[in-house]
């Protein structure tokens, strides 16, 4: 449970934290900054707060941290709660539903924060200090060159009150900084890490609040926790170091202090750095990201939308959205980056998670992005889905593309549908349907194999005469369906002496652009015997002298 008290001389700043059941009401928080689209290394912590809060049945809080309105991007705020809606993540209090202690927006908080300094000021835990930028920057280099750790000067509270009120008259400019008490040491016994110990003696005056008021980070976030009685902290590790001042900040304020769970950064894959999108250069060139690069190269370039966006690669979530990935995979992949809940079980459904999720199972160190365990989670959820809802979810990547005009028309409906089936397991998101687009597009716009095409076609001996034979038994075959067609070919084969790889990877270049794919025979039927026939007429009249 969390610590109440305040600071006082020679007091230990502590919490202690047991993985236990919980028994006070739950409440946990995701505040992402609207800096940027959202990070699959922050989907993944948004889910650990919200699996606890279900977990417990306490209060998941979607808050917006917009404080620093320099870099706050207006356009940002969308694709983040687009993330949460897609993926099927809600929450209790947010943006659109503010709660008790709404609203749920930094930049609408600030009188919390200025009574909150007041307080601070008020009661001797905080103060102004006047002191230049520069004399402070100069005196961290010295003790740097010194060797010794660099603590505040705290000239500024020499000053009496009525002289911080005469440099203020004058407009001085002057921070508000937190008076770390310097005898105390801050304890903390993480759920993930365990116990952790700062000594106060080694920390500088952190500043909490800018020359002009408005609150850091450090700051307003304990505000908003102790507002909202955030009772867990589930965050990145990289922020373990901001934790001691917060709790600090906690106790000075009178809050309860919650408590922690520092979970390791997302690793790209291969690597033990933290995946970043400032490396998508890089990880083009990484073998394990191979497949998940090509097939969003593959998808997206059909959609006509640019590949190299710093959005659209795999380090982002509107990604996994836009190439057709669908939320149980995705969410099946995020939960075992760093937790698991034995050594047996992969698959898991969100109800599973939720039923499972444990902080004592989260693992510390660094905990990779595994591609092929993506790509596995979410074909097997995707096989998981009936006919009717791959078909739902085809038809919107068809009529993206153009390849479809009425998603609505059943026999367009009932078209697609044979098309899923046939492709069987090489549909494993929606975006895969292009990669059986034979069935779509026009006959002058097949797109062929050149390679194969020459090799099997073009180079090899007696395929022009082959090939017209069997145009012309299958346009008298009195039932253009996948057990005459097959009867008819392997009669052809019979006749002529010849092996299967003789004939189908070459008439199947003929009437699909590719060497390999489906079973040929239904694929046949499905294309229909007039555009098998085009398609051949038309792949015999390129060849020089086929005609």
């Amino acid at each position: 449970m969390g610590c109440w008290s305040g600071l006082g001389v020679g007091s230990t700043v502590e919490c202690e934290l047991a993985e236990q059941e919980v028994f006070m009401a739950v409440r946990t928080r995701f505040a992402p900054s609207p800096t940027g689209y959202m990070h699959i290394g922050g989907m993944r912590t948004a889910l650990f707060n919200w699996l606890w809060a279900r977990r417990n049945r306490g209060t998941f809080i979607l808050r917006i941290d917009d404080t620093d309105q320099q870099r706050n991007m207006d356009e940002a705020l969308g694709p983040i709660l687009q993330a949460f809606r897609w993926l099927g993540l809600d929450w209790d209090e947010g943006p659109d539903r503010p709660g008790p202690n709404g609203p749920c927006f930094q930049s609408q908080r600030r009188h919390l924060y200025d009574a909150a300094l007041q307080r601070l000021l008020t009661d001797g835990h905080a103060y102004r200090d006047f002191e230049p930028a520069a004399e402070t920057q100069r005196q961290r280099e010295e003790a740097e060159q010194q060797k010794r750790v660099y603590v505040s000067s705290r000239q500024s509270l020499l000053l009496s009150a009525e002289q911080i009120q005469q440099q203020l008259a004058a407009g001085q400019p002057c921070v508000i900084r937190l008076k770390v008490p310097r005898e105390d040491r801050v304890v903390i016994d993480d759920h993930v890490r365990g116990r952790v110990e700062w000594d106060c003696s080694l920390m500088p005056d952190p500043v909490i609040a800018r020359s002009d008021g408005s609150p850091l980070y450090n700051f307003a976030t304990v505000v908003d926790d102790g507002a909202m009685e955030i009772t867990h902290v589930i965050r990145a590790e990289e922020h373990l170091s901001n934790t001691p001042i917060q709790v600090l900040l906690h106790r000075a304020l009178g809050n309860s202090t919650p408590e922690w769970a520092h979970i390791p950064y997302v690793a790209a894959p291969g690597s033990k750095e933290k995946i970043s999108k400032r490396k998508i250069a890089q990880y083009r060139k990484n073998p394990q990201f191979q497949k998940l690069f090509e097939l969003g190269d593959a998808v997206l370039g059909r959609l006509g939308v640019d590949a190299a966006a710093d959005a659209l690669s795999p380090v982002m979530v509107a990604y996994y959205q836009q190439v057709g990935f669908i939320p149980a995979g995705v969410l099946n992949a995020l939960v075992r980056i760093g937790w698991s809940y034995d050594d047996q079980t992969e698959i898991l459904s969100l109800d599973e998670m939720i039923t499972k999720f444990s902080l004592e199972r989260v693992i510390r160190s660094p905990a990779g992005l595994d591609p092929d365990k993506l790509i596995s989670f979410q074909s097997h959820w995707m096989h998981q889905l009936s006919v009717d809802e791959k078909l739902e979810g085809c038809l919107q990547w068809l009529q993206r593309a153009g390849l479809i005009t009425d998603a609505g028309d059943p026999e367009v409906r009932q078209y697609v549908a044979k098309v899923i089936d046939l492709a069987g397991d090489r549909l494993r998101v929606y975006g895969d349907i292009f990669s059986v687009d034979e069935f779509f597009v026009a006959d002058d716009a097949l797109q062929m194999d050149q390679k194969n095409f020459e090799k099997r076609v073009l180079n090899a001996t007696g395929a022009v005469e082959l090939l017209r034979q069997v145009q012309q038994v299958l346009s008298g075959l009195p039932e253009f369906t996948a057990g005459p067609l097959h009867d008819a070919l392997q009669g052809i084969l019979q006749q002529r002496g010849l092996k299967p790889g003789d004939l189908f990877p070459a008439l199947r270049l003929c009437v699909s652009g590719r060497a390999q794919g489906a079973d040929l025979f239904r694929t046949l039927e499905l294309l229909g015997r007039e555009k098998v026939d085009r398609r051949l007429t038309g792949t015999l009249s390129r060849i020089p002298g086929a005609t």
